[in-house]
């Protein structure tokens, strides 16, 4: 009886084991796990900004000779020679000195004594990338700087791939912190034909990888490697109509594509959010999670497609956030509103109507607004013109009696007389709505004016 307990609790044993490793290849190919250590903070002299926080203050002791060490390593290798490998002569040597010493990194000259103050911060990355292990950070860098060179990085930017991946992946605004956002819509791969069509060649699988470092140069250029400035990405990858990586050869090119990343853009992603999270990767998720001890600091965050806006109005402004997710921003909306017309928020209380008031007291101009109800709408929506005048019409722009699908409303009406636009919103619900709404008024020249001349 032993013996056969033994050999089931072994079995179930294994089995946990493979559970886990499939639950970690998912994630493994959806999103890069971003970790920072938690430290005691250690007092030294501010000397680089990372994020906009003093790194010198937020480190242990340990960790800050880790890099002096690590900056004494780069500008000894640079004057030696060895930071890309051995020289094969002495006057190469000498020619290849003054090229390093003039070697730089996402824009960012390596040359510790060149005193940049982005230098502090790239050396950083990489050895928060290895744990402040100077002799690993050191190599990393190394085949990083290596690999830039044979993939010809940084010229990739004015190379024309021939793809067009913009329905998959794009830069578009900042969150709260001012991190570049970078979206990446895996459901427009969902379709096998279209996998085929993208990756159904060694060529086109080596397109691909060029497009996706492409992107990641793209999303550097948005970076400040300085005092205050923010010098990481927030990655948002949108599983909406989404399955599990189908084909053998997508599987393939997402653990390369995602290797790739890790290996050569150490710790430039701030955070991951993963919305519109379909059953299977919320399960995997979930269990892996038990199954493996995560670091505290583990910044990625995971959302159900009930919960998509609300998460994402966490991290990221009403008015920087697109209307797809819930939010206020358009495309090409210059003309109409900007990043700096901030949203406004009230709140529908239950089984209750809730009026916003736009003051209207300038005539012969356009008021345009915009609102959105985070979450599922559900709510009776009415817009009207009310004039000052009180022998003076209302005017009824907007009725909708029953409940919206969702969405943001954008609406304008021309003001000829003072007066003030009402938005009713009736919630019928037992529990409170967030409304974000935002107006802005436009000079116009009537239409009758325009005719005369």
């Amino acid at each position: 009886m032993g013996k056969k307990r033994e050999k089931k609790n072994k079995a179930k044993e294994s089995s946990k084991v493979q559970d886990q490793k499939m639950a970690n290849a998912f994630q493994h190919e959806i999103a890069l796990q971003v970790q920072e250590g938690n430290e005691e903070p250690f007092e030294e002299p501010s000397s680089v900004l990372e994020d906009g926080k003093k790194v010198s203050k937020e480190m242990k002791r340990s960790n800050y000779k880790a890099l002096l060490e690590f900056r004494c390593r780069v500008e000894d290798s640079i004057l030696s020679n060895y930071l890309l490998g051995k020289p094969s002569s002495e006057e190469e040597s000498t020619e290849a000195i003054q090229q390093l010493k003039e070697i730089k990194l996402w824009g960012v000259p390596l040359l510790p004594s060149k005193q940049h103050e982005g230098t502090n911060i790239v050396l950083l990355k990489f050895l928060k990338a290895k744990d402040y292990r100077v002799h690993e950070a050191f190599e990393m860098l190394q085949k990083t700087l290596k690999w830039r060179k044979e993939f010809n990085a940084d010229e990739i930017l004015d190379e024309n791939l021939g793809l067009d991946f913009d329905s998959v992946a794009y830069l578009k605004s900042r969150d709260k912190e001012g991190h570049p956002l970078y979206y990446n819509i895996y459901g427009a791969l969902k379709d096998k034909q279209v996998q085929c069509k993208i990756l159904g060649s060694e060529e086109k699988h080596q397109k691909y990888l060029r497009w996706r470092v492409q992107y990641m140069e793209k999303a550097i250029r948005e970076l400040e490697f300085e005092a205050g400035g923010t010098n990481s990405i927030v990655q948002i990858i949108d599983l909406k109509q989404s399955s599990a990586p189908s084909t053998k050869e997508f599987r393939s090119i997402c653990r390369k594509s995602w290797k790739l990343l890790q290996n050569n853009y150490p710790q430039l992603i701030h955070q991951n959010i993963i919305i519109n999270v379909p059953l299977w990767f919320y399960i995997s998720h979930v269990f892996s999670s038990r199954l493996k001890a995560q670091r505290k600091n583990s910044r990625v965050v995971i959302a159900r497609p009930g919960k998509v806006t609300s998460t994402l109005l966490k991290f990221i402004p009403a008015e920087n956030l697109p209307v797809e997710y819930g939010g206020l921003r358009r495309e090409d909306d210059d003309d109409e509103f900007s990043s700096k017309d901030k949203a406004l928020v009230v709140k529908a209380k239950a089984n209750s109507t809730e009026l916003i008031q736009i003051p209207t007291p300038e005539v012969g101009v356009t008021m345009v607004w915009d609102l959105t109800v985070v979450g599922s709408w559900d709510v009776s929506y009415k817009e009207e013109f009310i004039p000052d005048d009180e022998g003076s019409y209302r005017v009824l722009i907007q009725n909708e009696n029953h409940t919206k699908k969702g969405g943001s409303v954008r609406n304008s009406f021309y003001i000829s007389e003072p007066g003030k636009i009402v938005i009713s919103i009736g919630n019928l619900l037992l529990k409170k709505k967030k409304v974000l709404y935002r107006y802005k008024a436009k000079p116009t020249v009537p239409m009758y004016v325009r005719i005369k001349k």
